[in-house]
């Protein structure tokens, strides 16, 4: 992108060119966690997202933590995740808008889901090993000659069920003895329960056993329940928080409820009795024999059907609080014309439909907003990319707004930098495929991401300078010169987010074209200008005594809100996240 004489690996590693970089812990922490379990019926539930979440804050804290280390020579002694950007509306959708009081930094931790049996001695029996992956375990028999060889041994998994994802399933797969007689139980058992006997036969656990097909809960009497199983059959069994019933599979098919009442902080367990017996789990690291995703999606689509909309707002019906709904975002953040294009349509629908040919269709009256009119104008120019004509006409209409909104501010003007790197970037797109594609360098870089002396920023730059053509020198020029400007207006500024984001804007510099990187390529995107031109959308709507929020997103935002509280103890809520049920609209639905 930028022209040098200095390879890009050969550069200071500097806050500027780190932005734009993975760090060797994030790689592995990344690496990690796409190697934890992710059960296909959980996905799009509102326990995957939060879990999904805060797996990635924990691995940005890492990260964190290594830049203080290199940078400083100390370590931060915080494991706590780090705290989750305030998110932003995105095309008119706010996220987070809802006030409530902070959360204690441990509250709402999601629990990790099950990856592996335990390798803590206190999780296991003797006699039992656990081989491979940590997936499967094997009886060698007592290791104690005082030990009765007659008695099971029981293992427990490395996480307890999470009682926030609603449903919790998993299957083990009978290896190793090929006779009748495999005495196998699989079920689940509070931290307590002792593991000196099979699930079931211990006080606070549960568990279906292979050699009578019966199920036992805390007692050595058991009920029949299912066949009996062993060699090469698949078990599955299944808690469900939302109803406190749990049940078992055998290759595939539902066996029915097993036990109910089921409550607690409950680990997946397995007890084997005989030496030589061997199973292996799947946590959901591949996909289960039983169709658990069909049974749960038509559980989900049943309850959604039944829900009550004719008291949502009455005397409104659904299709018209929709529309109404519709209508009030346009005008608010400024869609003026796409408004009464809409309500032109709605009109055009309703007289289409309407049986009788004498029946006045009423209008739906859009009418002029000055202020309305000038949001647009803004909201477009951000969108085209004009920063500079966004600035001028806010500070000519709103002087106020940029003023009174610091953040807002420096967004905008992170914004101009970017889209000036875009469109040098684009061009040098043009032109690629000669030397001037092919180098980058940053001239905004020193110690901790600050201004060179200017002495040397100016020969350096002169001298790169003169090997550019015209339209790409004034370019470049500009996009080195703004950067220098904000990087000296924010020397001093300790915020850790204008210094992140300062970071993360001067990175783009240290590649010969940022848009062809996968890294940093995101931060050059169009969908960027959304989210400055709601902020500012926004920031100009309080300005004037208005809500910065359209009533769609407030109700986007109240529903979110709902969701979590019905989430929190495995309830509905766990099934389902508002962004599952938007990605689902244009999905044709399958069969089952």
């Amino acid at each position: 992108m930028f022209m040098s004489r200095t390879p890009l690996d050969s550069l200071p590693a500097v806050d500027i060119l780190a932005a734009g970089r993975t760090s060797p812990t994030t790689a592995s922490a990344t690496a990690r966690t796409s190697s934890l379990p992710r059960p296909s019926y959980l996905q799009g539930s509102h326990y995957l997202a939060r879990l999904e979440q805060q797996t990635h804050q924990r691995a940005l804290a890492q990260r964190q933590r290594q830049d203080a280390q290199e940078k400083n020579g100390t370590s931060l002694p915080s494991d706590k995740p780090a705290a989750a950007p305030q998110q932003q509306s995105y095309l008119g959708i706010a996220r987070d808008v809802i006030e409530r009081t902070p959360p204690h930094e441990d509250d709402d931790v999601m629990e990790s889901l099950p990856s592996r049996w335990s390798a803590v001695k206190e999780d296991r029996a003797s006699g039992l090993d656990v081989l491979s992956d940590g997936l499967e375990v094997k009886y060698t028999g007592p290791r104690d000659p005082n030990e009765r060889e007659h008695e099971a041994r029981a293992i427990r998994a490395d996480q307890p069920m999470p009682v926030q994802c609603g449903l919790y399933y998993y299957e083990v797969t009978i290896l190793g003895r090929k006779h009748n007689d495999t005495l196998i139980g699989v079920g689940f058992s509070s931290k307590s329960a002792s593991l000196n006997r099979a699930p079931g036969w211990e006080p606070e656990s549960w568990g279906y056993h292979g050699d009578d097909g019966h199920c036992f809960q805390a007692q050595n009497v058991g009920k029949h329940y299912g066949p009996t199983f062993g060699y090469g059959d698949v078990i599955g069994c299944g808690v469900n928080f939302r109803t406190g019933t749990a049940f078992f599979t055998k290759n595939g098919h539902y066996l029915g409820i097993a036990f109910r009442e089921v409550k607690g902080k409950l680990y997946p367990s397995v007890g084997l009795k005989k030496t030589g017996e061997h199973v292996r789990v799947n946590f959901g690291q591949t996909p289960f024999l039983f169709d658990i995703d069909s049974k749960e999606i038509r559980q989900l689509e049943k309850e959604i059907e039944q829900a009550d909309t004719t008291k949502l707002a009455p005397p409104l019906s659904e299709t018209e609080l929709i529309q109404q709904l519709v209508l009030q975002f346009l005008q608010h953040d400024g869609y003026v014309d796409t408004a009464r294009a809409f309500a032109q349509e709605i009109q055009s629908e309703k007289q289409s439909l309407c049986l009788d040919p004498n029946e006045e269709i009423p209008g739906i009256d859009i009418k002029d907003d000055e202020d309305a009119n000038n949001r647009q104008s803004i909201r477009r120019a951000i969108l085209e990319g004009d920063i500079d004509k966004a600035l001028k006409h806010t500070k000519a209409s709103y002087p106020q707004v940029l003023e009174e909104n610091e953040q807002v501010h420096f967004r905008l003007r992170c914004r101009k930098f970017i889209e000036m790197i875009r469109r040098e970037a684009e061009t040098n797109l043009v032109g690629a495929g000669g030397p001037k594609g092919n180098h980058s360098t940053s001239h905004i870089s020193g110690n901790n991401g600050h201004a060179q002396p200017r002495a040397v920023e100016d020969m350096e730059l002169d001298e790169d300078l003169e090997d550019l053509d015209g339209a790409q020198r004034d370019l470049t020029q500009d996009a080195l010169l703004y950067g220098q400007t904000l990087q000296a207006e924010y020397l001093g500024d300790e915020r850790r987010e204008v210094h992140t984001a300062l970071n993360e804007i001067f990175g783009l510099m240290a590649y010969p074209n940022p848009l062809k990187e996968a890294k940093v390529a995101h931060l050059l995107d169009r969908k960027g200008r959304v989210a400055v031109a709601e902020e500012l959308n926004s920031a100009i709507l309080q300005s004037l005594g208005k809500s910065s929020r359209a009533a769609l997103e407030n109700m986007y935002a109240q529903t979110s809100v709902l969701l979590d509280d019905l989430a929190e103890t495995g309830g509905p809520g766990a099934f389902v996240t508002l962004q599952s049920v938007i990605d689902e609209i244009d999905t044709p639905k399958q069969g089952f």
